[in-house]
């Protein structure tokens, strides 16, 4: 895989934000000689893409999607990962997540690809979570709470406990098995690329495209995703004093990290999950705290790589009405901030009120967080998941 090098990128403290770079080629051919070095470029071979990737682990939340979504999702990860599953899904009349399990089942037999599947209901992950010491994303009726950020977590630990050294993260809405098989190569070269053991990739679709009247329609810009890059960069300037536009992937479903990233990183829930991750580094390393939370990530130094693909993105249409409660949760992991300030929180209101995502006199949503798992006895979890669970599925090669 050929990718440009990134042009640009501003340091904040210790935390180095990569301008977009963009894929070249989905396969670059040699890595040596001129055609290998060629100027500006990266170049990342097939053989070092499979060996990153055979030291990740890819998450895929899962609630109540078709299941051909699924297969395709799972035909598009790189044999090389492993997959975990974690599935919200509905028991209510059709038992969705047996669907789920047997659309994996027969998966496996044809293609004998590792994969480890949870439901997130199940009463046995509860009691291992709490058990390992982290009851954080337990709800009051004793069981996971919904949320895609605790399915994201519960992945993680998943992760950590079978010795991943990255992670990854897929949507499982996704049309295209070709886009997903890409994003997790983007994935493996963004840590070929990475100097710090604290590395983060972040996909900015090229396009995100829907079927109008006779033929697709490229839209080059997310509705959320334009406005909470434009108040995360307001964001940024708060700390260095100058406007910036280096953060284009406030939204990004699609991302990685290594695991000693992950294992320190808090996290929050709902649609804030991914723009709170951005916060979270922002407040935390770039030198504003004083006493940060792992002060080994402000020395070493975080990277953060942003990267355009080029599949264009195709998933399945939710209608609008999640739309200002997506914007409303980004927002808010701004707005609540430590390091907004007024005027700040004032355009983040008026923004919200326009957009009908918010009433007047209203505040936005402040995000739940759930702590880093860093300190987490992981194999404890899956241990006790092996002995007692009913929905666990963990098919080895």
């Amino acid at each position: 895989m050929r990718l440009e090098m990134p042009r640009y990128m501003e340091r904040l403290g210790g935390v180095k934000f990569y301008g977009i770079q963009r894929v070249l080629e989905l396969t670059g051919g040699i890595t040596t000689g001129p055609a290998g070095d060629a100027p500006g470029t990266v170049n990342v071979s097939r053989a070092d893409l499979e060996n990153l990737e055979s030291e990740m682990a890819i998450i895929v939340p899962v609630k109540d999607e078709n299941p051909k979504l699924l297969e395709g999702v799972l035909s598009g990860i790189p044999h090389e990962a492993f997959v975990i599953i974690v599935s919200n899904s509905s028991h209510d009349v059709i038992d969705r997540y047996r669907v789920e399990t047997d659309v994996v089942f027969q998966f496996y037999r044809l293609t004998r690809r590792p994969f480890l599947m949870i439901h997130q209901k199940d009463k046995a992950l509860a009691k291992a979570l709490a058990e390992a010491g982290y009851p954080y994303i337990i709800g009051e009726d004793g069981v996971v709470r919904n949320g895609k950020g605790e399915g994201m977590i519960v992945g993680l630990i998943l992760a950590k406990a079978l010795g991943k050294r990255y992670v990854g993260f897929i949507d499982s809405d996704n049309y295209i098995p070709g886009s997903v098989n890409e994003y997790v190569d983007i994935y493996a070269a963004g840590f070929y690329m990475a100097k710090s053991r604290y590395a983060m990739v972040r996909l900015k679709w090229p396009y995100k495209t829907k079927f109008v009247g006779r033929r697709f329609y490229f839209r080059r810009r997310g509705r959320v995703s334009e406005i909470t890059n434009k108040y995360m960069n307001m964001l940024v300037a708060r700390v260095t004093g100058f406007e910036s536009d280096i953060i284009q992937t406030s939204n990004a479903g699609e991302h990685a990290m290594t695991m000693e990233l992950a294992e320190r990183m808090a996290y929050s829930s709902g649609f804030s999950i991914e723009p709170y991750e951005v916060v979270h580094l922002l407040e935390n390393y770039t030198g504003i705290e004083k006493s940060p939370p792992y002060p080994e990530m402000l020395s070493e130094g975080v990277e953060v790589f942003q990267v355009e693909p080029r599949n264009p993105h195709i998933h399945e249409e939710r209608g609008e009405e999640h739309i200002p409660r997506m914007m409303a949760a980004s927002l808010g992991t701004i707005y609540h901030s430590r390091l907004a300030d007024e005027d700040l929180k004032a355009r983040i209101i008026d923004e919200l009120i326009a957009r009908r995502a918010l009433k007047a006199g209203e505040e936005p949503p402040k995000p739940r967080v759930m702590p880093p798992f860093k300190d987490v006895d992981a194999k404890k979890v899956l241990e006790t998941l092996e002995a007692e669970s009913d929905t666990l599925a963990f098919l080895e090669d």
